[in-house]
């Protein structure tokens, strides 16, 4: 196993517990502004994590669970405002400080740059997402730190296609094995083990149950010295919280 030089990042639910109190009532607050009556409660949004992507979700919405939807106009147009909208409401809530990162994430990501470790991000969710989530959430200028910010439509297909990090690796000239990879579900890990990449889960309320075969480790959220994490699945040899220590041991297990 080569040595590890980078730590490549889903947002989602990973980051930050960002599905169910943030992009859902955004979502919801998009449809209303529409006029719309749609309301996606927490758990049709739970059913609707199956896909991945704004605008395919809502497509996806349309499709199984209001087939009675009619719209005289184009379609896809509809779908990109109504994201478009939605997009704005969620960095609005993200600059007022109501998605904070979940457990562990701001230390580990200090940690990893202070030893001069490369950093990316590979998303589904739009650039805007990201680049408000990192600069309110984990610091001004959080968006510097990350040498590829690959996000949004920069590949054709979404996870579980591995392609987004196929795209983030080619552009910083590495491979599988020097990396490793941070989700959250199901589609994540099928994206990053697609890619070749050794993957540390962390679980949320919508994924806890997604099968994470593959996985290096499978915990409920990264930990804190104070806050120690339970470990799902793996091996955490002695750790109690995810230090860089443990993603390097992880990493060498492949």
């Amino acid at each position: 196993m080569s040595e590890l030089q980078a730590l490549l990042f889903d947002v989602d639910g990973t980051l930050a517990d960002t599905e169910r109190d943030g992009h859902r009532p955004a979502f919801n607050r998009a449809f209303a502004d529409a006029g719309l009556d749609w309301d996606w409660s927490p758990e049709l949004y739970g059913e609707l994590l199956a896909v991945t992507g704004g605008k395919e979700r809502i497509r996806y919405y349309l499709d199984k669970f209001n087939t009675g939807f009619r719209y005289d106009g184009d379609l896809d147009a509809l779908i990109a405002s109504l994201h478009k909208a939605k997009t704005a409401h969620y960095t609005r809530m993200l600059a007022e400080g109501a998605i904070p990162l979940r457990p562990g994430v701001k230390r580990l990501i200090g940690e990893a740059r202070a030893a001069g470790l490369r950093l990316a991000v590979a998303t589904t969710t739009t650039p805007e997402n990201v680049t408000a989530l990192l600069r309110h959430a984990l610091h001004p200028d959080a968006e510097s730190w990350f040498e590829v910010i690959a996000a949004g439509d920069v590949v054709p297909a979404k996870k579980p296609d591995p392609g987004i990090y196929l795209y983030a690796m080619e552009k910083m000239g590495l491979t599988p094995a020097q990396c490793i990879a941070f989700e959250d579900s199901r589609n994540g890990i099928l994206a990053s083990r697609g890619a070749g990449l050794a993957t540390i889960i962390a679980v949320n309320g919508y994924t806890r149950d997604d099968d994470f075969t593959g996985a290096a480790i499978v915990v409920d959220h990264w930990g804190e010295p104070d806050q120690p994490f339970t470990v799902l699945q793996g091996d955490a040899a002695g750790h109690d919280h995810l230090t860089l220590d443990l993603v390097r041991q992880l990493h060498a297990r492949g």
